[in-house]
């Protein structure tokens, strides 16, 4: 499920050495963001940076909101200098392994990709919770060809120096067929697990 539409990545480069955050849980990336939870009124955008990828799952509009209200501490948003969300990341703790960070989804922005946002909001994200909810693990899962999420998690690993380890979670004819779809055609490809840890506050 976990899609980063953020062409052009580039191996162990991300902004994140120059973010800080302050009390407030707002942070400055440098020339073009602020890296914070996400509102409420954040939703419709988040909505739209995932329908412009073309490439995640598109969930309704209303998840999208009720996502922005529940789970605001496990996922950040990036907003340009207007205060624009550009890229958000959206996560939750799994209920029966609640030391464990589901990373849901990733975008960005056409604008503004090829940056290194993408990893940044994945160690900002994974600092706040390794330090203030006792997470241990990061958790997503990718489709097979999905090259660019497979390298935006290889090479976020190998920065925190933490195991990644594969397993098929969803094999492909758990998803239902499209009423369109050719006899003999996945319905969906395998949703790949992918698991990161043990990290350390």
């Amino acid at each position: 499920m976990t899609t980063v539409q953020e062409p052009r990545p580039q191996a162990d480069r991300t902004e994140s050495s120059g973010f800080t955050e302050n009390a407030g849980s707002t942070g400055s990336t440098g020339e073009f963001t602020t890296v914070e939870s996400p509102r409420v009124t954040d939703g419709a955008a988040l909505w739209r940076l995932a329908r412009d990828t073309r490439t995640l799952d598109l969930n309704s509009p209303y998840s999208y909101l009720l996502w922005c209200r529940d789970f605001a501490a496990t996922s950040l948003v990036a907003r340009d200098a207007a205060g624009a969300p550009i890229a958000f990341v959206t996560g939750y703790l799994r209920p029966g392994r609640p030391h464990a960070l589901v990373v849901w989804q990733i975008a960005v922005d056409r604008a503004h990709r090829g940056r290194g946002l993408a990893g940044t909001l994945l160690d900002t994200l994974t600092a706040r919770v390794t330090a203030g909810q006792g997470v241990r693990e990061v958790e997503a899962t990718v489709t097979p060809d999905n090259t660019a999420s497979d390298r935006l998690f290889t090479s976020y690993a190998r920065r925190h120096g933490v195991r990644l380890e594969r397993e098929v979670l969803f094999d492909g004819p758990l998803f239902p067929r499209e009423p369109d779809g050719a006899a003999g055609t996945p319905a969906h490809q395998p949703e790949v697990l992918y698991r990161m840890g043990p990290f350390r506050d």
